[in-house]
């Protein structure tokens, strides 16, 4: 007699051949098309998904697909922050920081759209990546710079470094 969680691992490795395999393949390759530069990891392995989770970023995480027993999801890490003006976001519209599309059999997602959304997200992550770039530049050993050329240029004294 087979375990029940010999059955789940078969139930979950066996959506690569159905509807859900062919529809997480589709949207790979979409993904592909939309940034080339795109990296696929698998994350968040664990005995009841042992394949993982595969996971699209650029800068940071674009988003992620995962399969369930009636529905395909990708789910955006950061999609609150993205113009949908086609309405694919479908799920956790209610959310501060993600937003999802959740497919069903047989649904048709415009492809155009989702390129389009793809490279949102990228064009979001690198601007973000950059902020962080530059903000980083202007700490030296915790003394803000602006901070000490604006102090020097109203005829203060800059503030001395800290010794540590």
């Amino acid at each position: 007699m087979k375990s029940l969680m010999t059955v789940k691992k078969k139930e979950r490795t066996s959506h690569q051949g159905d509807w859900r395999g062919k529809t997480l393949s589709r949207f790979r390759a979409l993904i592909k098309q939309a940034d080339p530069e795109a990296v696929e990891e698998r994350k968040w392995k664990k005995p009841s998904n042992p394949a993982g989770v595969p996971v699209w970023s650029h800068d940071g995480i674009i988003c992620t697909g995962e399969t369930y027993k009636n529905h395909v999801r990708l789910t955006f890490a950061k999609g609150a922050s993205l113009k949908d003006p086609n309405g694919l976001f479908n799920a956790g519209l209610e959310g501060n920081l993600l937003r999802a599309i959740v497919i069903h059999e047989g649904d048709e997602i415009d492809e155009k759209a989702f390129r389009t959304l793809i490279r949102a997200a990228v064009t979001l992550n690198e601007s973000l990546r950059r902020q962080k770039s530059r903000s980083a530049r202007t700490r030296i050993a915790g003394v803000n710079l602006p901070a000490i050329a604006s102090t020097a240029a109203r005829g203060g004294v800059a503030p001395r470094r800290p010794n540590y």
